[in-house]
Formats: C-alpha cells, structure tokens, sequence
C-alpha cells in the first residue's frame, strides 16, 4: 500500500455471463450447489488478478456469490420471505424481502468465506463486505416488528456479529454499506445508534459507503457515524460533494474514500477530469486520509467498461502522486 491516496473499489463486480449462465442453471435444478460455487470462485479470482494488474492498493472480491446487497443477507438470515421483483432503478429488480418474524443469524458466517477464498488469493488487503441494518430494514418490507428502530437495532446485532468475524479472522478493512442512510434524514440517529453496534469493539478499520444521497439533508451530522472511512460518491454530480465537505473543517479522526468515476455512465472518464477532481478534494482533506475509488460498485458495468474506469483511475492518482510528490 501506498502512504497516500490509496486505491479501492467499492465492492460489486461485473458478473461474467459463464457464471450468469450458472446461476440460471442452479435456480432450474441442472447443476449442483458446489458446480455453481466453482463458478464464483473462478469469476472471484478473474477479479482479483484484474485489481492487482492494474495496481490497486485495497482490493474486493466482487460480490460474484451475491445477486443484491440486501436480498443476498435476506436469504440466508432466518425471518425473511421474499416478495415479487420489484423495480430499485433503471431496468433492474430485486426480490424485496419481507420481515415476517424475528430475525436470526444462519449458522454460517456469509461474508467471512468469501473473505477468506479472496484473501488468500492475494498478498494485498481484501475488504470485508457486508451491508448495513440500516438500508437492509429501509429496503425491505417490515410486517413483523412494531417498529422500524426495534428492526434496525436488532439488525444491527447480526451485522455487527459477522463484521465480529471477520475482525477476528484478521480482516483489515470491513465496510458497512449504508446507501439508504440519506433517505429519511429524520432517522439519521437511528442509523448511528445501529452503526455503533455494528463496529463496537472492531480492531478493523470500519469503512461506510453512502452514495446517491441527498447530503445537504444529513451533512454535517453524517460526521458521527462512527466508523473509520466514509466512502462518499463524487463523480455522478461533477464533484459538487466538495463544495458542501468545504463548508466544514474535516475531523482529523474521519477518512474519506472519494467516488471519482461514474458507474451508472459508459463513458470512460479522463485521466484529467479524475485529477482535477482529486487535486479538488485536496482542498478538503490531507493526502494520508483520502483514499480513491469509483463512485459506487461496478456490477452496472461491463467488465470492458469496468476496466478502463479503474485504468483511468489509478493513472489519474499516480499522475498526482507524481506532481506532488507524495508517496
């Protein structure tokens, strides 16, 4: 790892169409569990090796095992049904589950396999990811619990649980993907209060990404979430995030992880406009806590597209690097 402007994505990969292909097999009952599994595990490795042959720093392992980031926890956690597709943007859908009783931990941890698989396939730090109480609750349909807080907090139990693994596992960087956070800023509260039970007691550094958000509604007060990092989306809105990051001194104990390209666009950004968004953040905080990764995960994408993206990305950093001499 670098000293300063770290690389990372964001989590999701694009999934190869062999393992889409597998996954409809499995679902019709024409292949076996641990087939479609040796799938994942080959779509996994493409992933890593593509990270380390364009020199990321922090890498993911691509979510290849996970179809959404709310629906894969709801299907392995006891207390859910599923429901009818349902639109989340674009032409994309998921299966929103529904809280039908009180919810319970599988046996298994889900996140800490898939962390172990990636991590010994590389020397580099592997990110452990899991997705927070918070937009599990908000994205899910609630016909069980009284309210939404007593959902969340008791969430935020199994969360912090399989975070507890992977900490305990040695995972060095856990992220808490809260990208619902913005939208109810009346519950902002309950979302730290959850976020506290989540990293309690964690030797990890906590990452949470939040993208697509309105932040003037929860700014500054997203500064107490308590967690290391916060992974914000800047590319999608032409860096205007730092414009409202500036009106406030940046805590010297906060992170931040920076979205300079944007996954839901084609177009492959310039090195140029990646660098002048960086030098911008620069402004805002100190090259040794800000870290640089795409706006969001890179699943919209194709794996072409996904690439030039991160090319762009890392040749805009080291260019950075260069003109400041920074390490």
């Amino acid at each position: 790892m670098h000293e300063t402007l770290n690389t990372t994505t964001v989590g999701s990969f694009p999934k190869p169409d062999r393992l889409m292909a597998a996954r409809q097999r499995f679902r019709q009952g024409a292949i076996s569990r641990e087939t479609l599994r040796e799938e994942e595990r080959q779509a996994t490795a493409a992933v890593i090796a593509l990270q380390e042959e364009l020199g990321l720093d922090i890498l993911v392992h691509g979510e290849m095992e996970r179809g959404d980031m709310v629906a894969y926890f709801a299907e392995h956690w006891r207390g859910f049904e599923e429901s009818l597709p349902v639109r989340s943007y674009g032409n994309r859908y998921y299966r929103k589950p529904i809280v039908v009783d009180r919810v319970a931990r599988a046996p298994e941890f889900l996140a800490l396999g898939a962390w172990r698989e990636a991590q010994a396939l590389t020397a580099r730090p592997v990110k452990g990811m899991l997705t927070g109480p918070y937009t599990i609750c908000d994205w899910s349909y609630n016909a069980y619990y009284p309210d939404r807080r007593s959902l969340v907090l008791d969430l935020a139990q199994l969360v912090h649980e399989e975070a507890k693994a992977l900490d305990d596992a040695g995972c060095a960087f856990i992220q808490i993907d809260e990208p619902a956070i913005s939208t109810r800023p009346d519950e902002l509260g309950l979302a730290i209060e959850a976020m506290g039970i989540v990293t309690a007691g964690l030797r990890a550094k906590t990452i949470s990404h939040i993208c697509y958000g309105d932040f003037e509604r929860i700014y500054p007060a997203l500064l107490d979430l308590p967690v290391r990092q916060l992974d914000l989306e800047a590319a999608n809105r032409g860096f205007r995030l730092l414009d409202l990051l500036a009106r406030y001194p940046w805590p010297a104990d906060k992170e931040l992880a920076l979205g300079v390209v944007d996954v839901h666009r084609h177009r492959v950004e310039t090195v140029e406009e990646v660098r002048a968004g960086i030098l911008k953040a620069l402004d805002v905080v100190p090259p040794e806590r800000l870290y640089i990764d795409p706006d969001c995960g890179l699943k919209t994408r194709t794996w072409e597209e996904a690439r030039a993206k991160l090319q762009v990305m890392v040749q805009a950093v080291a260019s950075v690097r260069e003109e400041l001499g920074l390490a």
